[in-house]
């Protein structure tokens, strides 16, 4: 009897392995990952867990697929709902929640156990693919979806305490006129930055899994599959926002501010006008804010970071040498 395809521990899910539409790029890259991470318990192996500490900076802790994904991996009580609405958080948006990558659910009541996004990165990057071996990191590519989810998991933590939160945001935000004026803005920045810095020491103890980096590595730039090739790091959602915060200081102490709003000043921005919207209205108006807050830049992405980058908060003996190997 032929074996109908299928991936490791997808067992239940709302796409249908045996059809072969979900093998294309776009659904592999999120249901492999998927796959992946419950190997990874099967092999009483945890994932990589990139955290914030009080310094912040990232320090690397490990998280088990069971703590990631809310519910044991091999329960039959699992549903893997792949480019779904997370919807606890449509009650702080203002217009429709985009959907997340992967949002994992109790089968037996419906719901929602966690949100998380998913990039599937190769290692090396075209940065790093000829420096050393124990120098190779990946480019991460960032969708303004994510910002949005990334402002939910801030502003949930407050839902029931804004005073805490507007006293954390002490600022006087509304003498700006215009905020998609980026000459308006580029003054408040570093205050924008302190601020986000305030609320995450805050809730230092509150970081939760936002997105999950699996990496797959090859021989140099070649296709060919580095004997130990497969891993998982996940980035909390506090951790996440250095890779766009540290770009804007190291620009300000290099400078003395901010010359322009590029990419990663204005996820910044985006980040701090969510929040700062909900303290005051217990909601955000998302779309709005991407839309109107462009800066003269497209908004297919949030932002993107090179291997160089990636490398200097993954680097650990398993991004130099990933646990699975290609057998």
């Amino acid at each position: 009897m032929l074996q109908q395809p299928g991936l490791f521990g997808l067992k239940h899910s709302n796409r249908d392995f045996t059809q072969k539409e979900y093998w294309g790029k776009n659904c592999f890259n999120s249901s492999f990952p998927a796959s992946l991470c419950s190997y990874l318990y099967s092999c009483n192996l945890e994932n990589i867990y990139l955290i914030l500490d009080s310094n912040l900076e990232i320090k690397h802790s490990s998280i088990s697929t069971t703590e990631l994904y809310g519910i044991n991996p091999i329960s039959d009580n699992l549903f893997y709902a792949f480019e779904t609405q997370f919807t606890p958080y449509q009650q702080y948006l203002i217009g429709n929640l985009p959907g997340v990558d992967l949002v994992t659910q109790s089968r037996d009541t419906g719901t929602c156990l966690q949100a998380i996004e998913i990039k599937l990165t190769a290692l090396p990057d075209n940065t790093t693919c000829k420096l050393s071996e124990d120098l190779y990191g990946c480019e991460i590519v960032i969708s303004p979806d994510t910002i949005v989810y990334l402002a939910c998991s801030f502003v949930e933590i407050f839902k029931n305490n804004l005073d805490i939160l507007k006293n954390l945001i002490n600022g006087t935000f509304e003498d700006i006129l215009d905020w998609s004026e980026a000459q308006q803005i580029i003054p408040y920045i570093p205050n924008i930055i302190n601020i986000i810095d305030s609320i995450s020491l805050s809730i230092l103890d509150n970081q939760k899994p936002l997105l999950m980096q699996p990496i797959w590595k090859t021989q140099g730039k070649s296709p060919k599959l580095s004997e130990n090739c497969l891993d998982i790091f996940v980035w909390s959602n506090l951790a996440f926002t250095r890779l766009f915060i540290d770009l804007a200081k190291a620009e300000i102490e290099l400078y003395g501010g901010i010359r322009a709003i590029g990419r990663h000043t204005r996820t910044i921005i985006w980040l701090f006008k969510m929040i700062y919207d909900f303290s005051i209205n217990s909601s955000f108006n998302h779309a709005r804010i991407i839309d109107t807050l462009s800066y003269n830049t497209k908004n297919d992405k949030a932002f993107a970071v090179s291997g160089r980058i990636t490398h200097i908060y993954m680097k650990s003996e398993i991004l130099r040498q990933p646990r699975i190997k290609k057998n």
